[in-house]
């Protein structure tokens, strides 16, 4: 068992990339498969020997009774099914007792069959596709090796997923192709392909010839810096409509969470980082996933434990950086408490009186922001009322009701117009809209 250093946190996020970049697709914007030139020479495949070794450092290392291990890539199911049932097995052998082990895995879904589905099913694994929104969008960027489109097999494993009862999220990157469509494809993934936990991922993409997070000019494959918040703007109105409590956005459960006053619960609008590492096939471990560069490059976990690297202050600084760096600007922005600057690889352009340091979808972000401010107060009142968040739907659309030519009057005593059988005081008049 390691010391653990008292600095150490009692518990971080940790990708490992089994397989480092290689992927069997040629995403157009992929930031990662260039990190392929980082190994020069390399198999790239995490050999099980460095496998026994990072989830024993893994599970020693949290202090917490829950420790989840996440994979990604690249795509790792590269990497086999046995490899993951090894995975499996030295996490029951170094499991702490009453500790519990989640798993997660993010795929393009290709590769998947039944028996993968079969073995997520048996571990509980919570399993991640990409997939950008229908098939015009989608087989845009995401295309393999041959430049084909992906999104028939994307859809297949989907659908493997969904008949073996695996839990499944989808990740849609918000890019050049699909800005402007956001409720085709919001409503594509809700009505069409079922799913009931969505992240939107914005594609920022510096053009360069490193790959690396340098450079002010962006790719015209990225999302534009006012079309990210438009976007967003456009799935909540419909999403606060009609889905809360039974669709799960992630940019939208951060934003209530801040609002409710609690952690967001995603890195990218928390005040400081440092805590979501990421892990190369060799033992390489990096600040970040978005930052696997010689830069931000702490160690190897067979020469240096785990632990000590997370807890060294090269990454202590990293992630205090986030917060010491942010410009005035930000620090008087009305949405600072909910934004916090967004994710610092974003955070290339100047602020309009010249300070350096400003995100690039700063636009997009104070504009998202503004526009959700009411109904998430709404959403934050109920919460404090000890009562449910989707009661949200009422309220707005009783008020819409009142505001058109049908108007209805409520007294403090009358029942309340939103339909829940609440006196109007003890409900919606008790709201602070």
């Amino acid at each position: 068992m390691p010391l653990i250093p008292e600095n150490a946190p009692p518990a971080f996020h940790l990708l490992a990339k089994p397989t480092g970049a290689v992927c069997n697709l040629d995403c157009k914007y992929c930031f990662f498969l260039s990190k392929e030139k980082l190994y020069p020479g390399s198999r790239f495949r995490m050999t099980d020997e460095l496998l026994e070794t990072y989830i024993k450092q893994l599970l020693e290392s949290h202090r917490t009774p829950e420790v989840t291990i996440a994979w990604q890539g690249g795509e790792p199911t590269l990497m086999g099914l046995d490899f993951f049932r090894r995975a499996a097995e030295y996490a029951e052998r170094y499991r702490k007792p009453g500790v519990k082990v989640a798993y997660t895995i993010q795929t393009n879904g290709t590769l998947l069959d039944k028996e993968w589905c079969e073995f997520f099913r048996e571990h509980d694994f919570l399993v991640g596709i990409s997939i950008d929104g229908p098939e015009e969008v989608h087989d845009a960027y995401r295309t393999d090796k041959q430049g084909k489109g992906t999104f028939g097999r994307v859809m297949r494993g989907l659908r493997l997923l969904q008949e073996h009862g695996v839990e499944y999220n989808v990740l849609c990157t918000v890019n050049a192709a699909n800005e402007s469509k956001p409720l085709d494809v919001y409503r594509f993934f809700r009505d069409e392909a079922g799913a009931r936990f969505i992240q939107f991922i914005p594609i920022v993409e510096r053009d360069n010839e490193t790959g690396f997070q340098e450079g002010g000019k962006v790719t015209d494959r990225s999302v534009g810096p006012e079309r990210w918040g438009s976007f967003l703007s456009a799935v909540f109105d419909e999403w606060v409509r009609r889905d809360v409590g039974t669709v799960f956005v992630q940019h939208f459960d951060a934003a209530l969470a801040a609002w409710a006053g609690y952690p967001p619960g995603l890195c990218v609008f928390s005040p400081t980082c440092g805590t979501a590492l990421a892990l190369e096939h060799n033992g390489d471990l990096y600040s970040c996933d978005h930052f696997v560069e010689p830069d931000h490059y702490l160690g190897n976990i067979t020469e240096t434990s785990l632990i000590e690297l997370v807890a060294s202050e090269k990454q202590l600084k990293f992630g205090r950086d986030k917060e010491s760096t942010l410009p005035q600007y930000c620090r008087k922005c009305p949405v600072l408490f909910v934004c916090h600057g967004g994710c610092p690889k974003n955070r290339f352009v100047e602020t309009p009186d010249g300070e350096t340091g400003l995100n690039y979808l700063c636009e997009s972000y104070r504009a998202f922001f503004t526009h959700i401010d009411r109904p998430m107060r709404m959403m934050a009142d109920l919460l404090r009322q000890g009562r449910y968040a989707d009661e949200v739907m009422q309220v707005l659309a009783a008020g819409e009701e009142t505001s058109g030519k049908r108007t209805v009057k409520a007294g403090r005593n009358d029942p309340c117009p939103c339909g829940s059988g609440l006196k109007y005081k003890k409900c919606c008049g008790k709201i602070n809209v």
